[in-house]
């Protein structure tokens, strides 16, 4: 009955996470891939961080940042493209950060 209750438990979590990941398909014998974002060639078994701020391989990509779902009502949450992440401050002074209690992906 345990087992049960915990294998529902882990289904119901895993419908409830926001990694942002895909796969996809490397073709037999292939030496390289192809982004598909910035239509770059990389090496088989190689990883990169793409314009999109995924970071990737060449059987997939998942988001490079977590989005922040809970913080106090005060603060906002802006994404900053350059360093693939978001920066949570003070509505009113963007230069006083704010405490993240809850995030999603990565």
């Amino acid at each position: 009955m345990k087992y049960l209750v915990l294998a529902l438990l882990l289904c119901a979590l895993a419908s409830l996470s926001n990694a942002e990941c895909f796969g996809k398909a490397v073709e037999a014998g292939a030496t390289h891939c192809q982004d598909d974002v910035d239509q770059t060639w990389h090496a088989v078994g190689s990883k990169w961080r793409n314009s999109a701020c995924m970071d990737c391989s060449c059987v997939g990509c998942c988001s490079a940042y977590s989005t922040p779902r809970s913080f106090p009502d005060d603060c906002v949450s802006v994404f900053d493209s350059q360093n693939c992440e978001y920066v949570v401050h003070k509505r009113n002074n963007p230069k006083e950060r704010c405490p993240i209690y809850g995030a999603v992906g990565k």
